[in-house]
C-alpha cells in the first residue's frame, strides 16, 4: 500500500457543515448529522448517491474515532463540496504524529481506519497547519 498523499483537499472545496467532537459518545451525532447534511445538499440527486452516504459515514466514524483516541481534542469533522465530489476533513490538534497506514495485523487489533478510508474513498490525503493535523477523503457525488 502506498503512503498517504500529503496535500490539502481540493482547493475549490467549500465547507457545508462541521462537527466538533470531544468524546466517542458524540460519534452518533456525527453520523446522524452527516446523513442529514448529505440529504440536504443532494436533494435532487439522492438516487444517484447509491451507497456513498454509507461509505462516508463509515469513513467519518473511523477517522473521527482515530482522532479522538490518538489525537488532541477537540476533533473537528468538516463536510466540504468541490464540484462533483464531497470531501470529509477530520482534524485534531496533535502535531507530534504523522498518519500512517497500519501494518498487517489481526482483524481485532485495530489500526484499520486509514485502510478503510482508502478502500471506500476516491482519494485520501493529509496535511498539517500550525495548529492542526487533517486527514481528508473524497467521495463522488454520484455513484
Amino acid at each position: 500500500m502506498s503512503p498517504l498523499r500529503t496535500s490539502p483537499p481540493p482547493p475549490d472545496a467549500t465547507e457545508l457543515t462541521e462537527w466538533v467532537l470531544d468524546s466517542p459518545e458524540q460519534l452518533r451525532v456525527l453520523r446522524a448529522g452527516l446523513i442529514a447534511a448529505l440529504n440536504e445538499h443532494t436533494a435532487a440527486q439522492r438516487e444517484a448517491l447509491a451507497d456513498i452516504p454509507d461509505r462516508m459515514v463509515l469513513v467519518a466514524t473511523e477517522l473521527a474515532t482515530n482522532a479522538i483516541r490518538h489525537g488532541r481534542p477537540p476533533t473537528v469533522v468538516r463536510l466540504l463540496r468541490a464540484r462533483d465530489q464531497f470531501v470529509l476533513d477530520v482534524a485534531d490538534h496533535d502535531l507530534s504524529t504523522v498518519p500512517e497506514l497500519a501494518d498487517i495485523r489481526p482483524v481485532n487489533a485495530g489500526g484499520r481506519g486509514l485502510h478503510l478510508a482508502e478502500a471506500f474513498a476516491v482519494t485520501v490525503g493529509w496535511y498539517a497547519t500550525d495548529t492542526t493535523k487533517h486527514i481528508w477523503a473524497t467521495f463522488p457525488i454520484a455513484s
